[in-house]
């Protein structure tokens, strides 16, 4: 009972693409869709984004960027609480600074 009360659930999160023009370039992201992702935590929102946009039967129809691959930018936004960038290594997703949007 008490587990079920004080369980986080599952939150909408404001999540936005960021990519390269060209694949493995590193400069010149541009955003390329922005959607809301229901998720209990940063890591489940980024697993959910790249199953929805690297499977082509998830796909939304209105998205016109390429599968979310190595190099790739995912901006979380929670509002006050702040903008969390993760950027997709070889090794997993890491966090980064937004400078590297520019």
């Amino acid at each position: 009972m008490i587990k079920a009360i004080t369980r986080r659930t599952n939150i909408q999160y404001d999540v936005t693409i960021f990519q390269t023009p060209k694949y493995r370039e590193y400069k010149g992201y541009k955003q390329v869709y922005r959607t809301h992702i229901h998720a209990d935590s940063h890591e489940n929102c980024l697993e959910e984004t790249f199953s929805t946009f690297n499977v082509t039967d998830r796909i939304p129809s209105n998205y016109e960027g390429r599968f979310i691959s190595t190099g790739d930018i995912i901006l979380i936004d929670e509002g006050r609480r702040g903008q969390h960038y993760y950027q997709l290594k070889p090794g997993g997703w890491q966090s980064v600074n937004r400078i590297h949007i520019r």
